[in-house]
């Protein structure tokens, strides 16, 4: 294979795509449009001779867009999370700081040209999620050897299978190989001339994890849970946030929360909260508090189907129905952050009749409690609300997904997403 071809192809793979997918272009070109043109067109080529307002919007201009693009690269790295649902909140919100900083500190400025750089800004990044759109799917070649044969049942990917070692590669962004399999010499020199070419060899779990959210799981032996341990750092200072976060929001939606009480109380007899006994932190079961949206029954004949809910579950009343959906009937679990037992992110708590269950069928599934559960999670973003343990074996993939890449970036997306979920109501039973 010649190595030469294998650069050219890249490099003609990268050109197609570059303003869509290169950071860095992408955060030039938005500095050019969002930052100097609004300046030239507004102030001049002369930097010197310009106005202190002039000035200072292109100060606080250029910091937007650059903290912007930080932040906006940072959330669309993760699997599902489309670059167009991310402009508006994340630039708007760095816009809106600049703006904030402008008011208290009484500096003047150009609001003209503040007001076109944001417009412009926003414009640039939305045109760079259109040319991704219009891009041709990303192309991955596959050595068909060990478990990459199965990688064939990832979606959205143009899949190339290679089948000779000596031939020509085609084009495509990158390699897929189980780096983990017995691979012939052949096939090793053909990696290892592929990198020296400039062509990324990805192995396939790593593919699998960034494509899907999920992290595979089949033997202990296989997953290296040494490396889904998360930060401790951060865990430590999520802790502050939440207790912090729940205070604030505890003190602001007390009343709307007692109005969601009395009307669980007026809409059907039984109390307004529903004490659950759950698996929290480390194994240890907690009560989780929620608002009641299923019709009281005191005598409970079956604890795990009691525990489970149906689609279209004739147990959950009319005002019950609107709380699932917009998950208001969560919020009662801000005592449990407050007593340090659960995150306001994380993998949802399980019943304990139902985690004894899912522990029986699936052996790994304790070590979902290594880090805090939470009020919504990546699970619930992206799947919803399950019962069968073939779905549970997925939401635990999600589960894992997240502890592996446990950082406050994927928890601001989960965030962001968690609003889209509450407006939709996906995933509520």
């Amino acid at each position: 294979m010649n190595v030469h071809r294998i650069t050219a192809i890249r490099k003609a793979s990268v050109n197609q795509r570059v303003i869509a997918n290169n950071g860095f272009a992408q955060l030039l070109g938005g500095l050019v449009v969002a930052v100097g043109l609004p300046f030239i067109a507004f102030a001049g080529t002369d930097f010197a001779a310009a106005e202190t307002v002039q000035k200072d919007v292109l100060y606080a201009s250029l910091a937007a867009v650059v903290v912007g693009h930080y932040f906006f690269r940072r959330f669309v790295f993760f699997p599902g999370a489309r670059s167009s649902s991310y402009v508006v909140p994340i630039f708007t919100a760095t816009y809106a700081i600049a703006l904030t900083t402008f008011f208290f500190f009484r500096i003047d400025y150009s609001r003209l040209t503040f007001a076109t750089s944001f417009l412009l800004c926003e414009s640039w990044y939305f045109a760079c999620h259109v040319m991704g759109a219009r891009a041709r799917p990303r192309r991955l070649a596959v050595i068909p050897v060990g478990k990459a044969r199965k990688v064939n049942r990832i979606p959205n990917i143009d899949w190339i299978w290679l089948r000779d070692s000596d031939a020509a590669l085609p084009e495509c962004d990158g390699i897929v190989a189980d780096l983990r399999a017995d691979l012939s010499d052949d096939w090793e020199r053909f990696i290892a001339e592929s990198a020296i070419g400039g062509v990324p060899v990805y192995h396939v779990k790593q593919i699998e994890e960034s494509v899907t959210g999920r992290v595979d799981i089949e033997h202990l032996s296989e997953n290296s849970f040494g490396s889904l341990v998360p930060g401790l750092g951060y865990i430590k200072i999520k802790q502050l946030i939440d207790l912090v976060t729940a205070v604030a929001v505890g003190l602001l939606l007390l009343p709307a929360l007692l109005l969601a009480a009395l009307a669980i109380k007026l809409d059907s007899r039984g109390p307004a909260l529903f004490k659950q006994r759950r698996v929290g932190y480390r194994g240890v079961p907690i009560t989780v508090y929620k608002f009641r949206t299923m019709r009281y029954d005191p005598v409970i004949r079956n604890e795990r189907d009691s525990a489970i809910t149906q689609d279209g579950d004739a147990r959950i009343t009319r005002l019950g129905r609107y709380l699932r959906h917009s998950r208001i009937d969560e919020l009662p679990q801000i005592i449990n952050i407050l007593r340090g037992e659960m995150s306001w992110i994380g993998p949802r708590p399980e019943a304990c009749t139902l985690s004894e269950w899912y522990e029986s069928e699936i052996p790994f599934y304790r070590y979902r409690h290594i880090v805090h559960p939470g009020i919504t999670g990546w699970a619930q973003v992206n799947q919803g609300h399950v019962a069968d343990v073939h779905d549970v074996h997925r939401k635990l993939q999600y589960d894992f997904y997240y502890i592996k890449y446990f950082s406050p970036w994927l928890d601001m997306l989960i965030v962001l997403r968690t609003i889209r979920t509450m407006l939709t109501g996906f995933g509520s039973k």
